[in-house]
Formats: structure tokens, sequence, C-alpha cells
């Protein structure tokens, strides 16, 4: 069995009102998920630090969401963050992503299914995931599809999330632990702990797939 290090905070556990609505908007919505926050929770100003930089620049910001949507799990494939890896955001189903659009994302250069300007910010966040050089011809195609704003933005969220998924890949820690009962935020075939378990054990599970890591 592999071990968590480092306990979560049991939200029931917490006087503060705002931190446990907080925590029930984790259970219903996802990303983050409960579980991550509850290892946050044991510094409530760093819990609060990441609740509200993932408000204002993933789920609101002057960047399209499902482009930083792409990003943020284009991290997760390229660092093998299972816990991140594996949760879908709903702004980014209700704005069209599908399924299908996760598949492929350490091959998007080769993809026919990532447009020029879904390209652009893959390309940048490949750039800054495995410092890669950022060369002329990268930064021409940013500026050709992005503000001077959204650039910032992009860059910053990869630089959030990527920090965070090497962090919590360290502690082991793993979904329906924490407020469990709820699908929120997982991806289709991992929205209860047995799907979950079943999804992970799989033959076709993504995080098995030996491409996933840093590009030649």
């Amino acid at each position: 069995m592999v071990k968590q290090r480092i306990s979560y905070i049991d939200p029931a556990d917490i006087a503060d009102v705002e931190m446990r609505d907080e925590f029930e908007r984790c259970r219903t919505r996802g990303t983050p998920r409960p579980e991550s926050q509850a290892i946050r929770a044991h510094v409530p100003s760093t819990f609060w630090s990441f609740a509200k930089t993932w408000q204002t620049v993933f789920h609101e910001g002057v960047a399209d969401h499902t482009i930083k949507e792409l990003c943020r799990v284009f991290v997760s494939h390229s660092v093998k963050c299972e816990y991140c890896g594996n949760q879908r955001s709903i702004q980014s189903r209700t704005k069209g992503l599908i399924e299908e659009d996760y598949f492929d994302l350490l091959n998007f250069e080769k993809s026919k299914r990532y447009n020029a300007r879904q390209k652009a910010a893959l390309r940048y966040t490949e750039a800054i995931v495995w410092d890669l050089e950022c060369n002329d011809k990268l930064w021409d195609d940013l500026y050709k599809h992005y503000t001077e704003a959204e650039i910032v933005e992009i860059g910053y969220f990869v630089a959030i999330t990527m920090g965070q998924q090497r962090w919590l890949k360290t502690l082991n820690i793993d979904h329906h632990k924490v407020l469990a009962g709820t699908d929120a935020s997982m991806m289709p075939g991992a929205e209860t702990a047995e799907l979950w378990q079943m999804h992970k054990s799989s033959a076709t599970y993504w995080a098995k797939d030996k491409k996933t890591s840093r590009p030649d």
C-alpha cells in the first residue's frame, strides 16, 4: 500500500464558516476536490491563498477557461500527477470540451484535434514545464492568438499548476477520501471509489502510458 504523507484535516472539525463553505464548494464543484484542500487546511492562510488564486486565475480571469483547462491537464500528464490528472473542470464541459479532448495532449503537435490557438498555449505550457527553448516562433504564435494579459495569465497559471501538482504527487493523496459521495469534477469512469480503483487498474489508464514523460 502507498503511504499517505500528510494527514487530512476533517472539515467537520473546522470552526470557520467560510472555510467550511469552501469545502462544500469543493465537494459539489471540484477543481480542486476536497482532499487537496484538506491538506492545505493545516495552514488556513495556505488554504485561502490557493482557493482565491484558483478562483480568480483558473475559474475566472482574462484567458479562455477551456485553454487553461487543457494546459492544466497537460501538466498533469507530463508530471504524472494522478490526483489532478483525473479531474475535469465542470465549466470546461459546459463550454464544449469533451473527454476525447484530453486524450492526445502530449501528442498535441501532431494531433489534428487541437487548433492553432490551442497548440500555441500548449507549446507555451510545454516550454514552462520542461524548461524548453522559448524561441521567436513560440512567442510569435502566442502573440498571434493572445493578448499580453492572456499570455501573462496562462504563464502564471501553468507555473502555479505545475508547482502544486509536483507537490501533491509527493503526498500520495487520493480521491473519494474527504467528503466522499459526489463525483464533482471526476473524469468519466472515476465517479465513485470503486470505479476509480477499476479505472486505475485498467490497461488503458493514461498514467501507465510510457509516453507521459519529458519530450525529446
